[in-house]
């Protein structure tokens, strides 16, 4: 007898499956199952496919997959249906795929096996359902969607490996599990769960050619499964005695690959029996396959990390040696992006002098070059300082050296994109310190002015004199502004990261700044807070989440990089939390020069006043403040060929203070009182200080004079 015929005897049909060709070739009996005329015949595969369950037919394409990756038998259980789309019968398929490879290199397999009718158990009958039907379909199903879900949101080798740990497997889950990795030539363990501390040490550093499963599977990239401690000790003799003590009855160990590359390879070890049935083996597969693309990514993003961490303490300088009677914070926060690098920066350098200076500046963009120009010019700001030049001269000199690295950079890189060609400006800000006296020496480029707290918790913006950002024109100056900082007072340095975050532009901005800066005087008087808890809260009150939920009129403006640093002059109720010990209520000072060429910073004048004394008993008698001082500033302008210089102090206690505000200049010609006419457009600055100051004079100088008044404050009465 045929084998033929005893197969036929059996329902027992041969096929021949070509992936090449795209043709099946049946048997008699095998296209009698499939619900064809029982004689042999070779179809296209469309017409065989047909006649197969869809479900089942997307099951056994992932079987034979596996069955190929993996070099075993695919067994599968399929569904015939007929022209109407009922079910006629249920066949079981067993097939070995075999590789050939085309003249073109092509690699192709052919499927040759067997398809058997079985019987399914009928309604009312005590038969139960097997492994690879109905309910651990779906069971299975959802398994790896959680899993699949679950093992992409994880961020962190720490957390893919956690999630690996919980992940209950539908029918079969083991009880151990390690991932093994690779360190040259040698196995690694990356994680592992199930095992005691110190369990891992044989394993942990294996040779590659040891005769171990995970070794194998990193070698070969295909699996190993193991149903029986027989099996086991059969195949790896030499490493069974360090499996066999952990008690396990069946393993799989699965390579992790990914876009064709073994990264490592997955255990999941059982204390019961697991057969490893075609369709558990499917699921392992799957799971290692999420497994190891979580891993990849869990594994940039930690690089990532790393490099920006790396990057970050590389160019951050460290705050430091302390000064004596100065106390200095800083913070610097990424945009949150890519590498989370930018080209915001801050720096403190001593200088030969023995005075320090302080620098603050943000070079445009928010990539990988910004952050390497910032690097380079952060460099360069710190030599040409400590070689002892002046505010004005370094930022002049770094000026230059910008634009001379972005030409370079332009002429080097030809090959490069229209944005990376693009020139780069930076803004900054440059401050010499002298810690004995509190002298600042300010010189500005393109950058926001600094603000001041005062002792007794009021800010103020200190307008200084500035220039073009670095880097647009090679060769400029850069005025420099001289101001005092008195003890107790703290100035604040930010880029516009810091102002404009949320949606906001510039005076809202600082609007919303000086309300933390003024609420942190009375958190630090009350609770002791130091300054770098004034910086934390700086930064959490405009970086953290309220900010992303309330928005600021420019609520699509991007966010930016946050640099900021604090100088405090130590002193009674200074910001670094030390309340103040005077009965006295401390002054209140600020100075500004309106240049010739400046006269539209008489307008700044006016509001330094209004920010000087917005807690002022008697509205009316700050818009006379207002009205003189703007008289006082333009009248120099208009007469003198010298610049103005604006001293405003506030002293006494709230409802009692007396305001003196002089303006100096270097004309030694003396105002003098003069009768206007209706028409006339000048001559009126005395009259206004006669009818509108309790006191007022003019101090003759050696070189110049000095125009002032005073105003007593005046409380509201009781009404």
């Amino acid at each position: 007898m045929r084998t033929e015929d005893v197969l036929a005897a059996i329902a027992t049909g041969l096929w021949r499956w070509d992936n090449a060709s795209g043709t099946v070739t049946l048997d008699g009996e095998a296209a009698r199952l499939l619900g064809l005329p029982a004689e042999p015949v070779t179809l296209p595969e469309v017409a065989v496919r047909s006649r197969f369950h869809p479900v089942d037919w997307n099951e056994i394409n992932g079987i034979v997959n596996l069955a190929v990756a993996e070099g075993t038998l695919a067994e599968a259980r399929l569904r015939i249906m007929d022209v109407d789309g009922r079910v006629m019968r249920t066949v079981r398929s067993r097939s070995k795929p075999v590789e050939n490879v085309g003249a073109d290199g092509r690699i192709d397999y052919e499927l040759i096996g067997t398809i058997q009718e079985i019987a399914e158990p009928q309604p009312g009958t005590t038969a139960v359902h097997t492994a690879i039907t109905g309910d651990w379909r779906r069971s299975r199903e959802a398994f790896l969607l959680d899993a699949g879900r679950a093992l992409a949101e994880a961020r962190s080798t720490t957390e893919v490996l956690r999630v690996a740990a919980s992940l209950s497997m539908p029918g079969f889950s083991p009880d151990g599990l390690a991932v093994f990795g690779m360190a040259g030539e040698r196995l690694s363990i990356i994680g592992h769960h199930g095992h005691d501390v110190g369990d891992e040490s044989p394993f942990a550093d294996m040779r590659m050619d040891t005769d171990y499963p995970a070794a194998e599977v990193v070698r070969t990239g295909r699996a190993i499964y193991l149903p029986t401690p027989e099996d086991y000790k059969r195949r790896f003799p030499a490493t069974w005695p360090l499996a066999q003590r952990f008690g396990r009855t069946s393993w799989a160990f699965l390579p992790l690959i990914v876009a064709g590359r073994t990264m490592g390879a997955w255990m999941a070890a059982f204390k019961h029996p697991v057969s490893f049935s075609p369709d558990e083996r499917s699921v392992l597969t799957t799971v290692a396959r999420m497994l190891a693309q979580a891993l990849q990514r869990a594994g940039v993003a930690d690089s990532e990390r790393e490099l920006t961490a790396g990057l970050q303490r590389s160019m951050m300088p460290q705050l430091g040696p302390e000064i004596p009677g100065m106390t200095i914070a800083a913070r610097y926060v990424p945009t949150g992006g890519g590498l989370q690098v930018g080209g915001d920066w801050y720096d403190m350098i001593p200088l030969p002098s023995g005075r320090f200076a302080l620098v603050i500046g943000d070079v445009q963009g928010h990539d990988v070059r910004a952050a390497g120009l910032m690097g380079q010019l952060r460099i360069a700001v710190r030599a040409y300082a400590s070689e002892g030049h002046r505010p004005d001269a370094v930022l002049s000199r770094a000026s230059r050296f910008l634009a001379g690295l972005c030409s370079s950079e332009e002429r080097a890189d030809s090959y490069e994109d229209e944005d990376h060609l693009s020139p780069r400006f930076a803004t900054c800000l440059y401050v010499e310190c002298d810690p004995e006296t509190g002298l600042l020496e300010v010189a500005r480029a393109g950058h926001p002015d600094p603000a001041v707290r005062m002792t007794d918790g009021t800010v103020l913006m200190r307008p200084t004199a500035g220039g073009l950002p670095l880097g647009i024109v090679a060769d400029t100056g850069y005025p420099t502004t001289r101001f005092t900082l008195e003890p107790g007072e703290t100035m604040m340095l930010c880029t516009d990261g810091l102002i404009e975050t949320g949606g906001h532009d510039l005076d809202t901005g600082w609007a919303r700044l000086r309300a933390i800066l003024e609420s942190g005087t009375h958190s630090a008087a009350h609770e002791g807070e130091s300054l770098e808890k004034l910086a934390d809260l700086l930064v959490s009150a405009v970086h953290g989440p309220s900010s992303h939920h309330t928005t600021g009129p420019l609520a699509d403006r991007r966010e930016d990089d946050i640099a900021v640093v604090l100088l405090c002059r130590e002193g009674p109720g200074c910001g670094c939390g030390a309340p103040s010990t005077h009965a006295a209520r401390p002054a209140r000072r600020t100075m500004l020069t309106v240049a010739q060429a400046e006269p539209e910073r008489i307008a700044g004048a006016r509001q330094q006043i209004r920010e000087l004394l917005h807690d002022w008993a008697d509205e009316d008698q700050l818009d006379s403040a207002v009205l003189m001082v703007s008289e006082m500033v333009t009248n120099v302008l208009m007469h003198t060929d010298g610049d103005a210089v604006l001293v405003a102090e506030a002293v006494g206690e709230l409802g009692e203070r007396r305001l003196r505000v002089e303006v100096s200049d270097s004309s030694d010609e003396l105002p003098h009182k003069r009768h206007p006419g209706e028409m006339a457009s000048s001559g009126r600055g005395v009259l206004l200080m006669e009818m509108l100051a309790d006191n007022w004079g003019v101090d003759p100088r050696g070189d110049g004079k000095s125009i002032w008044f005073e105003l007593n404050e005046q409380s509201k009465p009781l009404e």
